[in-house]
């Protein structure tokens, strides 16, 4: 099968997105299929890999708490359109096709079968209300649709209309089970030793409630650390660390997938403090696959990959932002080897389940099912101003669409114009 994915986040930027499109890549051609992938990153030479082709640049727009990927332009449009046409897919499967990126561009010029992973979940999106009836003409070409959690699934439902299949985010199990640990750490080696992997300086990923939590855990067990990798800015981390705590907190850094690989299996146990804004926890499934038992709060995404399954819990979850639980519940994981090694296995357990090798042929069935053999290939789209699907055949809005200078009815005039505002 040949296979089109579309990324709308930056390539060269880590993120849980990246990483699954990337995985996938990699999991489907080993099993076969000729897959290329389409993706924006800063600068075309940070996505050498020969199978990847670059969208352009992408501008950085908060979206769900984070950052999504703002890109449009004629540019980018050609590029969609010489990448749909080159690449005679069978089956093109975009990733988070709402917000404005390559992925709602590929919604918009392409014919053909279409598949939709969706990955943001948060209680009420007011930008989806407002943004989901303009984009809906487009995403109604979807023929199959993936969320990542039941959670990203009530989502897209609510605001975009449709359901969805849930399929989890893949992990190489292996990659994190296998290996040594991280130079100068060593799980069990008598320090009790906690680890926070994310962006540090991202208010939703609940540092500080972690670091506040550690002043309960030092107080008990004063030889205790908490290791932080990921990106952010160093200075502001350690203005937020009291003198007393400073000494027990260590700054890592941005780590590469080997080293992150190799540091969730040196920790004693991993800690998810987040707040809000996860749509689904990969994090999680990683810590669990390296041994480490796993510490996070109580999210409804965490909640689904800790708490589910017929062999019970394979982590502990503490209401979210409260630190004196949290530092509760740490101090006794620490305390208690016994209990880590009993979580340390259902999470080993757990995390096959998610593995990518069980992912994937999931994912393929979607794929199967919206474009059987002999369904025809995905094409560019002719930009035949009757075939807009956000107008009727007169040029009149279609389905109740505003007409005038709203973006439902500028996007399709610049499509028709090939892509020049």
């Amino acid at each position: 099968m040949r296979i089109g994915l579309v990324c709308p986040y930056q390539w060269d930027v880590p993120g849980g997105v990246q990483y699954h499109v990337r995985d996938l890549a990699e999991t489907l051609r080993a099993l076969g299929h000729h897959v290329e992938v389409l993706t924006p990153a800063e600068h075309e030479e940070n996505v050498p890999a020969p199978h990847v082709t670059w969208a352009g640049r992408a501008n950085p727009v908060p979206y769900n708490g984070s950052m999504a990927s703002w890109q449009f332009g004629p540019v980018s449009a050609n590029r969609v359109r010489r990448w749909l046409r080159e690449g005679r897919f069978d089956v093109v499967h975009v990733h988070e096709p709402a917000p404005p990126s390559v992925s709602l561009m590929v919604c918009m010029l392409a014919d053909g079968p279409i598949v939709a992973t969706f990955h943001a979940a948060s209680v009420r999106s007011k930008w989806l209300m407002a943004w989901g009836p303009v984009v809906r003409p487009w995403l109604e070409k979807i023929a199959g649709r993936i969320a990542v959690s039941d959670f990203a699934r009530r989502l897209q439902v609510e605001h975009l209309g449709g359901d969805a299949v849930v399929i989890p985010n893949g992990v190489h199990v292996p990659a994190f089970a296998e290996g040594p640990p991280l130079a100068g750490y060593r799980r069990g080696s008598g320090t009790p030793t906690v680890g926070f992997l994310g962006r540090y300086d991202e208010p939703r990923k609940g540092l500080p409630v972690l670091l506040e939590a550690m002043r309960t855990v030092v107080g008990r067990l004063p030889e205790a650390r908490l290791l932080v990798a990921g990106r952010g800015d160093p200075d502001e981390l350690r203005a937020l660390l009291s003198p007393d705590l400073a000494p027990s907190v260590t700054l890592l850094g941005e780590l590469s997938e080997p080293d992150k690989a190799a540091f969730l299996r040196s920790v004693d146990v991993y800690c998810a403090p987040n707040l809000m804004g996860e749509s689904f926890g990969i994090v999680l499934v990683e810590a669990m696959a390296a041994g480490a038992p796993v510490v996070a709060a109580d999210l409804d995404a965490f909640a689904r990959v800790l708490s589910d399954g017929p062999g019970g819990p394979a982590g502990v979850l503490v209401r979210r932002g409260d630190a004196t639980a949290l530092g509760r519940e740490l101090v006794d994981l620490l305390a208690s080897p016994e209990r880590r090694a009993a979580l340390a296995a259902a999470g080993s357990r757990r995390a096959q389940d998610y593995d990518w090798s069980t992912v994937a042929h999931q994912i393929l069935a979607v794929y199967e099912t919206v474009a059987p053999p002999g369904a025809g290939q995905v094409t560019a789209g002719d930009d035949d101003p009757a075939d807009d699907p956000a107008e009727g055949p007169a040029g009149g809005p279609a389905g109740g669409a505003r007409t005038g200078a709203s973006p439902e009815s500028v996007l399709p005039r610049w499509l028709r114009r090939g892509g020049h505002v």
